[in-house]
């Protein structure tokens, strides 16, 4: 019998894991939302927006070996709950930097770094945790509810920001930090359905890259994370809708908020959809169809002078992205052996950030270069022909029908890489 929202739900782990999730999606959204808006109206520079979002990217990058060998060999769940402590040190801190009334934006930097390093540490331990609340055959319906929690989170996180912003940042600093001493508390009241295999390798740095070998070594996980990499480092259109919404669509200050707000409105209607309607069949062709999709939007986006086809191009980039978000998110939990899920994830996590953080500024050096038609439309048509490449790169990624018969596949240091499809049950 298929598996639907309302049976995930019904799994006490899951309930305990989207709360945290929750908790800490909307203070980690409102944090950043205000810390991007302080440094800017201290400095003026829109640059320095850019260094926050990169001193907390490059922790990140620099601890992608330590963080994957902590996940894979303590408990996620104490893990994930001791950096969330560390994000609120972050918070209070911040609350200190404004009551203070320092104007220094050199401690936002800093404050950021920690922050980043915070986040660097517990995302490839919690995300390692949400194959293990439920049987196996539940965790693709699981992603679709986590990845609708972050969904929901990105727009009230924003919101709220906004508001307590205008009281005060000591305030909106202070709502965020209580939000992840909360998120840590569910976390550590999880029980397990089945227990992970922990990983008893030694602190070597064969067994530290290890996840990077079973990603360059298993062609179904490279496939899924190089495909997520390049589709959003060359389709970058979100990171210039102000830039369309003056310089192409002419549009004021209210009509820029509404087409600002189209990403998060595809995302959750879609997210809403795959709560009802899960996907069941030709799982990898769907992946490289809507990565396809994601791009033919972005070629619209970048072409369009039309507001309301902007508005939609916008509505179908989020969309088909957040479908792709829930078939990876299923992917690699499934064909990673328990004690190597969290050097892949963090492997993973260090791809996504890099096209994010790489991708925007991609496209703003396209777009200077070329202008914002060729930058955009040019990003989406590379984005197309990398789907239809990875379709033929990666035949084991493509053959993937349903997630039922994937099943962790032994990729040893040694052994010759995978030119067949994941093993099948």
């Amino acid at each position: 019998m298929p598996t639907t929202t309302s049976d995930v739900l019904a799994v006490p782990a899951v309930r305990l894991y989207l709360a945290s999730a929750a908790f800490a999606a909307v203070g980690q959204n409102l944090l950043v939302t205000v810390l991007f808006k302080q440094v800017f109206d201290i400095t003026g520079d829109e640059l320095d927006i850019g260094f926050i979002g990169l001193a907390q990217f490059v922790p990140a990058l620099l601890l992608v070996l330590v963080s994957g060998w902590v996940a894979d060999r303590f408990d996620r769940r104490r893990v994930t709950a001791l950096f969330m402590a560390g994000r609120a040190f972050s918070g209070a801190a911040l609350i200190a930097f404004s009551v203070s009334g320092s104007t220094r934006a050199l401690w936002l930097f800093v404050i950021a770094a920690v922050l980043g390093t915070a986040d660097a540490m517990l995302a490839p331990a919690r995300r390692s945790i949400m194959p293990f609340l439920t049987d196996k055959s539940m965790v693709p319906q699981v992603v679709v509810v986590w990845t609708g929690t972050f969904v929901a989170a990105s727009i009230i996180g924003p919101v709220a920001g906004g508001f307590l912003y205008s009281i005060g940042p000591s305030w909106a600093y202070g709502v965020a930090t209580a939000f992840q001493f909360a998120a840590a508390v569910p976390i550590l009241l999880i029980r397990y359905q089945r227990e992970p295999e922990r990983s008893t390798d030694r602190p070597t740095w064969t067994s530290a890259v290890e996840g990077l070998r079973f990603v360059r070594r298993t062609p179904v996980v490279l496939g899924t994370i190089s495909l997520d990499l390049f589709a959003v480092l060359f389709g970058g259109a979100i990171a210039l809708i102000p830039a369309v919404a003056s310089e192409r669509l002419g549009v004021g200050d209210i009509a820029y908020g509404w087409l600002r707000a189209a990403p998060g409105i595809g995302a959750a209607g879609m997210a809403l959809w795959l709560s009802f309607r899960p996907l069941r069949r030709r799982i990898g062709p769907t992946l490289l169809w809507v990565v396809a999709i994601f791009g033919a939007g972005n070629i619209v986006f970048g072409i369009t002078r039309s507001y309301a086809i902007a508005f939609l191009a916008l509505v179908v980039v989020s969309a088909a992205d957040l479908v792709s978000m829930n078939i990876r998110g299923a992917i690699i939990p499934l064909v990673t052996p328990d004690e190597q899920l969290g050097r892949v994830n963090a492997v993973e996590g260090v791809f996504i950030g890099a096209s994010n953080e790489l991708g925007a500024f991609e496209s703003g050096v396209a777009a200077r270069a070329l202008g914002l038609p060729w930058a955009i439309a040019g990003g989406g048509l590379i984005t197309v022909v990398i789907a239809a490449g990875s379709a033929f790169l990666f035949p084991s990624l493509r053959k993937i029908d349903t997630f039922e018969e994937l099943e962790p596949i032994d990729a040893a240091p040694n052994a010759p890489a995978q030119a067949e499809p994941p093993r099948m049950v």
